[in-house]
């Protein structure tokens, strides 16, 4: 067993379109099956259409997205004298990225009539507007935690 020591983290090499490591991280997750061009060129699409509908720089629209989308509370299942409680923490920086990333791609996957690239650019402007099935998981999930405020004091 690991005694005391740090796992050294990979950098992450950033994508070679935008430049940026949170879209390359925003790929991975899009990728099915480890078809890693899939995902790179649905994702790479969703921007497209992104900027073309919104006229505006894709890279804004997605880094609004994530911020909107990103949850600052959650519940975490604590187990305490046999009765298990939902107590709220606040979500550190990682995490809160990884559940945005994974809620907006969830959303896109879950809607259905269109291509995969289309719906995530739908999803995305949703999201950067504060609307959609993305907005609703956090707004479920931030609801989750201050009703169960109460149980705060087990963390």
């Amino acid at each position: 067993m690991r005694k005391n020591t740090k796992i050294k983290k990979q950098p992450i090499q950033p994508d070679y379109k935008y430049n940026n490591p949170i879209v390359t991280k925003f790929i991975n997750y899009a990728m099915w099956e480890g078809k890693k061009s899939v995902a790179r060129t649905i994702v790479y699409e969703a921007f497209d259409t992104v900027a073309q509908k919104s006229k505006k720089d894709a890279m804004d629209i997605f880094d609004l997205a994530l911020k909107n989308v990103a949850p600052t509370i959650e519940v975490v299942s604590k187990r305490v004298g046999g009765a298990n409680y939902q107590v709220p923490r606040q979500v550190k920086g990682e995490r809160r990225d990884m559940l945005a990333m994974r809620w907006i791609i969830s959303a896109a996957r879950s809607k259905k009539g269109v291509n995969m690239g289309q719906k995530l650019a739908q999803v995305l402007l949703d999201s950067a507007n504060n609307e959609g099935d993305a907005m609703k998981k956090k707004e479920n999930v931030e609801k989750m935690a201050r009703a169960n405020r109460a149980f705060a004091h087990f963390a």
